[in-house]
């Protein structure tokens, strides 16, 4: 077996259920869970209807480049969202489809690690557990860059050593952040594709959630953004990470994409192919569909504003709880060690957060999500406001 993977550590649920395991609720209440971030809204109708008019194509071998037309809508996506300009991400070289970022995250990952023992993949902290999980894997040793409140919830990357930017090989970036919500500025994207330039390293940008935000006037930048605003029309270094699940309310349609720096993606390419994760040709025309339709995306963040502004109501007197810049999640501080938090509000009040310890590693004596749980606002909105108010009463009973 690859001894690597017994450097890997129990994923977040599974700590969950370990933290859980013999506790039982005292009251009769229904199980409501704030703990996976499992969009629960409706998927598009005629995204569905599209998957099945075309369900007898699954006969069909697809190619792990996907086809034109898919590789041709998710560009004009990205042109008309990320205020490209027509014509600047090229489909035939600087798009690929991916089985959701997920896979797309760890594979590329394995693609990109040139392994030695000095190989470091940087990384925020909270953080995905695919991007340490993925690190290890490829021979590489996971750098965190803790996420404190006093720098708004993203790494300080002033204080990055130069040693280790020396040493970075991937950086990875989400924004809005998982579990945080925070949104990294434009300038920072700038500062940080020229630290790519001198100290050569990847930058790999998960956006999955930058559909999720509350100002329609001002949707978040994104990495090509950054590069677009610096002449950089080949991308150098820069690949994003894209997806239909948050969205489009699509996580069980396992469809995304990555684009970016082509030389990067042809390696990455070589790879897939060899990988055997091909989307099938079915999928590929229901997220070309998606992707063309923007009325759905807005509907969807009416109902997480609808959420967040009713829940923040119930939460704000009794738990230190802001407004996230994105996302669906709430990261509030506990008033009690967030293990405990999380084990006792299960038991008096059956609902399921996830505390923030399992989220982030200890580095320095400092983890930066310990006393902090992350709550996933996918429910709908009346599990959403009876779970605020259990919380509440919860909170207060401790008080």
């Amino acid at each position: 077996m690859n001894d690597a993977l017994n450097t890997l550590q129990p994923y977040p649920f599974e700590k969950l259920r370990a933290l859980l395991a013999g506790s039982q609720p005292t009251s009769d209440k229904r199980a409501i869970a704030l703990s996976i971030g499992e969009p629960k809204h409706n998927s598009p109708d005629f995204v569905l209807q599209t998957l099945a008019e075309n369900l007898h194509q699954l006969a069909v071998y697809p190619t792990t480049q996907g086809t034109l037309a898919l590789r041709e809508a998710v560009a004009g996506w990205c042109e008309r969202r990320f205020r490209l300009g027509q014509g600047s991400l090229d489909p035939a070289s600087q798009v690929l489809p991916v089985n959701g970022t997920r896979e797309a995250l760890f594979a590329f990952t394995q693609s990109v690690v040139n392994r030695n023992p000095e190989a470091l993949v940087v990384s925020p902290n909270p953080f995905y557990q695919i991007y340490e999980g993925a690190a290890l894997l490829a021979g590489a040793k996971p750098h965190y860059l803790p996420c404190l409140e006093e720098n708004g919830f993203n790494p300080d990357f002033d204080a990055v050593s130069s040693e280790t930017w020396q040493r970075c090989q991937i950086l990875f970036l989400c924004s809005p952040s998982n579990p945080t919500g925070a949104l990294l500025p434009l300038e920072t994207l700038k500062k940080l594709i020229m630290l790519a330039d001198e100290h050569d390293f990847v930058i790999a940008a998960d956006e999955c959630y930058s559909e999720l935000y509350f100002d329609e006037e001002n949707p978040p930048a994104g990495l090509l953004t950054a590069c677009i605003e610096l002449d950089r029309q080949d991308f150098k270094r820069c690949v994003i990470f894209h997806s239909l699940s948050k969205r489009s309310n699509l996580p069980g349609l396992r469809s995304g994409f990555v684009a970016g720096d082509a030389e990067i993606l042809k390696s990455f390419l070589l790879y897939r192919t060899y990988h055997g994760c091909a989307m099938s040709l079915p999928t590929q025309l229901a997220s070309i569909a998606a992707w063309n339709e923007e009325t759905h995306v807005q509907a969807n963040r009416d109902l997480y504003r609808e959420k967040f502004t009713a829940v923040l109501d119930i939460l704000s007197p009794v738990l230190d709880i802001h407004r996230p810049d994105g996302g669906f999640y709430l990261w509030p501080k506990t008033p009690i060690d967030d293990c405990t938090f999380t084990r006792e509000l299960f038991v008096r009040e059956y609902v399921t957060v996830v505390p923030g310890s399992y989220l982030s590693r200890e580095v320095n004596g400092v983890n930066p999500g310990s006393n902090r749980v992350r709550m996933a606002l996918v429910a709908p909105l009346t599990e959403c406001v009876e779970a605020a108010r259990r919380i509440r009463s919860f909170v207060q009973d401790l008080q």
